[in-house]
């Protein structure tokens, strides 16, 4: 009861609140490890819906492309694909993925292909050395190991990552855990840039005065946030909240994407590092920048020492993108996993 307290206590309505609809049944999963890539392929009711990437070419792993139950890419193309209109910023963000700035001094959020040479051993790596289980059914689960490194490959932490996939007619879930074993002290030191982070489709990007330029109208920014706490648009930035939402429409769809936070997680409920420019991102651990300098956040493990993230990612499409009691609900469910 007192999860449940906790969690309605952010809840400011937001509008007039659409029924929740009855919960459709959920389609099967299909997780399939590829035999001679670095990549697990996840399928829903027979629909790609995303992949697991692992490959030594990426500073870190991730889930790209992300899509709707309708087959609608969500994420950026960039930098692994090229798509009209996609704009090629901030080459370190790709797809879905998990990390931080300032571990040990090192930048594991900003590593990329873009990093000259000489300045990689100021940053980190996610090296994902063995998929520990694949199951398909109902849910999907992939579970896997990594460590994370320096440029010499000295292991900083041990990375233990389950991942949850499921999904119906109209909807997509995603609930991630990730379990960080200190194999030497750690210091993540408060920083902006962390830790879940999803890169979105243009057409979910906040309108700006260079969106007018497009040619392909149909392909015009249409996104907006909003906060379980109330805050929409760019004001959602540097917020917290339980969970938040970002919306648009994609075609003649209607699309949102939304990441919830967990009780159990460090400082919750998580702030938001989200941009109109694309970057969706939840980090409990930049505290120092999202107040003005006013408090901040450290998180020191000792060697042994673990620490565990949890969020829900909920990809809806249709008519009308989920509501807010509907977020509400399903931030209830996750609380009790």
């Amino acid at each position: 009861m007192m999860i449940r307290f906790k969690i309605l206590s952010f809840f400011i309505p937001l509008m007039t609140l659409a029924p929740i609809l009855f919960a459709q049944k959920n389609l099967q999963v299909k997780v399939l490890k590829s035999a001679n890539e670095n990549k697990v392929d996840i399928s829903i009711g027979g629909r790609p819906f995303t992949s697991f990437l692992y490959p030594d070419s990426l500073e870190k792993p991730v889930l790209y492309p992300l899509r709707a139950a309708s087959g609608t890419v969500v994420t950026r193309s960039f930098p692994l694909e090229s798509r009209a209109g996609d704009p090629t910023d901030h080459p370190h963000h790709l797809g879905v993925w998990f990390n931080f700035e300032s571990v040990n001094g090192l930048d594991f959020w900003n590593n990329s292909y873009a990093i000259p040479a000489d300045k990689k051993k100021l940053y980190g790596w996610i090296r994902t050395d063995r998929i520990l289980e694949t199951k398909s059914g109902d849910t999907g689960v992939l579970t896997y190991h990594a460590n994370w490194t320096n440029e010499q490959k000295d292991i900083i932490l041990e990375e233990t990552t389950r991942y949850e996939f499921s999904g119906d007619g109209d909807q997509r879930i995603i609930d991630r855990f990730t379990t960080l074993k200190a194999n030497k002290d750690a210091a993540f030191n408060d920083a902006k840039d962390g830790m879940l982070g999803i890169r979105l489709a243009h057409e979910l990007q906040i309108p700006d005065a260079e969106d007018a330029k497009l040619l392909d109208k149909d392909r015009l920014a249409t996104g907006n946030y909003v906060t379980s706490a109330g805050k929409t648009g760019n004001d959602a930035w540097s917020s917290r909240a339980v969970w938040c939402k970002v919306f648009g429409k994609m075609g003649a769809d209607s699309v949102s994407i939304s990441i919830i936070d967990h009780p159990k997680n460090i400082n919750y409920p998580t702030f938001w590092h989200a941009r109109g420019y694309g970057l969706f991102a939840a980090n409990p651990l930049g505290e120092k920048i999202f107040t003005n300098g006013k408090s901040e956040k450290n998180l020191h493990l000792k060697k042994g020492e673990s620490v565990t993230f949890r969020y829900r990612i909920v990809i809806n499409n249709g008519r009308q993108t989920i509501s807010a009691a509907q977020l509400n609900e399903l931030a209830g469910s996750f609380a009790k996993k």
